[in-house]
């Protein structure tokens, strides 16, 4: 009996123990939950996304864009959690973004994205044709010591970032989102994450050890991670040609008109895209049948006659875009816990179709910067290290800037005989081929961006414009016309250079970022 008695007391004090311990358990995870709760909504009730369970997020992504869409795949592909709120995820509208050079296909590539052009009617763009006062010359690509596939690649901007967002969603640790985000959730200087509205309405949070904002050239949360000092220097009336032929198949065509260029480029095996260029920021009124006006009294006369009539077609159609071309040079306030990249964070004229050649290229970079890290939660030593990337984007990135920037002050027509000499150098020099056109075409391609070969060539052309004002007799007229080509051509250029950073721009492995090694992190 005090056997049985015993064995009952220990089956009576286990049980005990069991109920004590299960209550206990329950008690503490009552209490995690209700601080958690307290933690992510302390006002207003939203509702929150990622947090610290299983379903953590390592990288907020701020718009789904070329940038955006591009990043998600690239850093999903590399095992990160991933989450993207794009506030409208419809295929996009736009007349610009529609060219990509030959050095964004070879980033392209390397991301992984190639197929993002196939399926989508781009057409292969082989180089550029300039037309001038009858007179045209065609630049080629130098791809000569590229695969066959290598060229550049023109398309609907829409089909081409839809694309991109569908082989993101593709990935399961991606996660795109509509919403439209309102704010960055800052903690001590350090940014946690995003508070972003839903396509029903509903106020949400995202938390991530890294925001990268990429939200565009409207971004409205650039203020807080960079100093902006955007410039308009002109704005894009867009048209669609249909039912002709370019001069000059599979190329890009510039045609130095007055007072400004105008571009023509495929962007379909149906379609052309012209862009005429306006210097300033008001355009004729659409609504008066100004802009119609203008583009027939002004700008046709000017158009190739192979395109003449379907421009006019055009015109009447009454399918007229605009857009202000804006400019804006990389100037972050680096911010723990946050990133910004592409049109966000830095712009340049779209006259040379650059833009996403540099913002492919910044991915790149990232990526390689972000690989060895195990995860991303010290904010100060991860913000300390990524200021190496805006150094070692600085080659790249400020080449294709400059040459954009430098290239549509040199094109536009002037009153001032000085400047009139540089835009017919620069056509007279592009022309002789050979060295002088294809040292030129490796910049504009981004196959060979650097920044001193850029310099060189541009003071090339001023140089060669000056020469021409000296023959066959140098008149005190000309030498004084040739010394303020010189001056113009200092005046265009270095204020670019200046806005970029020299030391950056020429000199990066000065810089002590470009050596930053990876931050010590346990892996995550």
């Amino acid at each position: 009996m005090d056997a049985v008695a015993g064995a009952g007391q220990l089956v009576g004090l286990a049980a005990a123990t069991l109920l004590t311990a299960a209550f206990l358990v329950a008690v503490k995870m009552g209490w995690r939950r209700r601080r958690r709760q307290r933690e992510v909504a302390p006002e207003g009730g939203c509702r929150v996304v990622g947090g610290d369970g299983g379903d953590r997020t390592d990288i907020v992504i701020v718009g789904a864009g070329v940038a955006g869409s591009a990043l998600a795949y690239t850093l999903g592909k590399d095992g990160r959690r991933v989450h993207v709120i794009e506030r409208d995820m419809t295929e996009p509208d736009r007349i610009v973004g529609e060219l990509l050079q030959p050095g964004g296909y070879l980033k392209l590539m390397e991301l992984g994205l190639e197929d993002c052009v196939e399926e989508i009617d781009a057409q292969r763009v082989l180089g550029y044709a300039l037309l001038k006062d009858g007179r045209n010359t065609k630049l080629s690509y130098p791809l000569e010591k590229f695969h066959s596939d290598v060229a550049g690649r023109s398309f609907h901007n829409g089909r081409f970032i839809q694309k991109m967002r569908q082989k993101a969603a593709s990935l399961p640790n991606v996660h795109l989102e509509q919403g439209t985000v309102t704010s960055l959730l800052e903690e001590g200087g350090t940014v946690k994450g995003v508070q972003y509205k839903t396509k029903s309405g509903e106020e949400l949070k995202a938390y991530a050890p890294l925001t990268i904002v990429c939200d565009g050239c409207f971004s409205n949360l650039r203020r807080v991670l960079c100093s902006p000092k955007v410039d308009v220097p002109s704005c894009f009336v867009g048209l669609v040609l249909e039912n002709c032929q370019l001069p000059h198949p599979n190329h890009g065509h510039v045609i130095l008109a007055n007072p400004s260029p105008i571009l023509c480029y495929p962007i379909s095996s149906t379609e052309i895209r012209c862009l005429v260029d306006i210097p300033g920021q008001k355009v004729p009124s659409m609504a008066t049948g100004e802009m119609a006006k203008y583009l027939k009294t002004v700008v046709a006369p000017q158009i190739p006659p192979e395109l003449h009539d379907s421009f006019i077609a055009a015109i009447d159609k009454g399918s007229i875009r605009t857009m202000p071309n804006r400019s804006m040079p990389a100037a972050p306030l680096p911010t723990p816990g946050a990133l910004l990249m592409g049109d966000a964070f830095n712009m340049r004229h779209p006259l040379t179709g650059g833009g996403m050649t540099v913002a492919f290229s910044d991915i790149v970079v990232l990526r390689n910067l972000l690989k060895p890290l195990g995860n991303l939660h010290d904010a100060p030593s991860l913000c300390k290290y990524l200021e190496s990337f805006y150094t070692l984007r600085k080659p790249v990135a400020s080449t294709i800037n400059t040459l954009a920037g430098a290239l549509y002050k040199v094109f536009c027509a002037s009153t001032d005989q000085a400047k009139n000499e540089m835009r017919e150098a620069c056509f007279d020099y592009l022309s002789l081929g050979g060295v002088f056109s294809n040292g030129p075409i490796a910049l504009l391609s981004g196959l060979n961006p650097r920044p001193l070969s850029l310099v060189a060539h541009f003071f090339a052309v001023a140089i060669y414009g000056v020469g021409r004002l000296m023959l066959p007799v140098p008149s005190p007229k000309r030498m004084w016309i040739g010394a303020r080509l010189v001056s113009g051509a200092c005046g265009i250029i270095f204020p670019i250079i200046k806005a970029e950073g020299v030391r950056q721009m020429f000199f990066p492995a000065t810089v002590p970022a470009y050596y930053r090694a990876p931050p010590p992190m346990e892996s995550g």
